[in-house]
């Protein structure tokens, strides 16, 4: 063997770039792209709650406008507040509203919660078709519900209908009784989805301990069950007066005479211009939404508090949760 010793074979030389460092630690890279996407979707949201709230704002503000004309800015008042609130017909037709909305949600809490609550024991045959039949009461277009409410009580309570061929009476036609009972065809599929979602999700080894600690289902209920469907039920009141206090279409093809409610008066107004009064009547119905919602926001709250639960998102939170359950 010989004692040269070979070469070893060389090995292409490979260039490592050594990331650049702050203060001893490698820099991380920056995505432009990630930001720029980041910057995109803030601008978007910004765009679109501008889009949503702006027009509010705008109807708010020249509610308070003195002059005669909307278009036209002659100061800062409360003059047609003042003529909103002193006007006799504008007053009835809010007190129309006020009357439909509470019967609407009174009847459409009841109803629904309770049929929440027998259906959660109901048999699967029987409870399939009965969603079935509570989602296409929400789905079906308000026009139809209005067309086919019409219809019904047409030919069965209007002037020559089946009540009045078989009675031989006067025919007790449309009124309040007619629009709350088409509204409340839609509100109480809405209250059964809420508190059916609440009754989902809520803990049952309360109540099987209250069995157990020989309770009775009556006490069962408004000690336990009830404490915690609370929130379900008072957002599904609240949702049900704001859809029945505000509704046109329906209250449009049912109302009778001395029923028209105060969406009848804003878009018979618009037909002849909108006026700063109109403007008014506008602000005073948002009020009258935001603070149904401050109020159920607080009883919510206060109950959350009482029942030791720490998570509760309100109205908001509950409608949330119906939609994700």
């Amino acid at each position: 063997m010989s004692d040269h010793s070979l070469p070893a074979p060389s090995s292409p030389a490979v260039s490592l770039a050594a990331p650049r460092s702050l203060g001893g630690r490698a820099r991380p890279s920056i995505n432009r792209s990630g930001a720029l996407v980041e910057v995109w979707l803030r601008a978007h949201t910004a765009l679109t709650l501008a889009f949503l709230y702006l027009p509010i704002v705008v109807v708010v503000v020249f509610s308070f406008n003195t002059a005669d004309r909307v278009t036209d800015w002659d100061g800062f008042g409360l003059r047609w507040y003042e003529h909103v609130l002193n006007d006799r017909q504008i007053q009835r037709y809010f007190l129309n509203s006020v009357i439909v909305g509470l019967a609407t949600a009174i009847i459409a809490t009841i109803i629904g919660t309770m049929a929440a609550l027998g259906i959660q024991r109901a048999p699967r045959w029987f409870r399939v078709p009965f969603d079935a039949i509570t989602y296409v009461s929400v789905i079906v277009p308000e026009l139809v519900i209005a067309l086919a409410t019409l219809i019904f009580f047409a030919t069965t309570i209007g002037r020559g209908g089946i009540v009045q061929g078989m009675t031989g009476g006067p025919e007790i036609g449309f009124g309040y009784h007619t629009i709350v009972s088409a509204l409340a065809l839609f509100n109480i599929s809405l209250v059964l989805l809420l508190v059916r979602a609440r009754l989902s999700s809520m803990d049952r080894t309360m109540v099987e301990a209250s069995y157990d600690l020989f309770g009775t289902p009556w006490r069962t209920f408004w000690q336990i069950t009830f404490p915690q469907l609370l929130p379900a039920v008072v957002a599904g009141f609240l949702l049900s007066f704001t859809f029945a206090f505000d509704d046109y279409l329906i209250t449009t093809f049912l109302n009778g005479r001395g029923t028209s409610t105060i969406p009848l008066y804003v878009f018979s107004s618009i037909r002849k211009g909108v006026t700063p009064a109109t403007n008014a009547v506008a602000a005073i119905i948002l009020l009258v939404t935001l603070t149904l919602l401050l109020v159920g926001q607080f009883v919510l709250s206060r109950n959350a508090r009482r029942v030791g639960a720490r998570n509760s998102g309100g109205v908001a939170g509950i409608v949330t949760e119906s939609q994700g359950g």
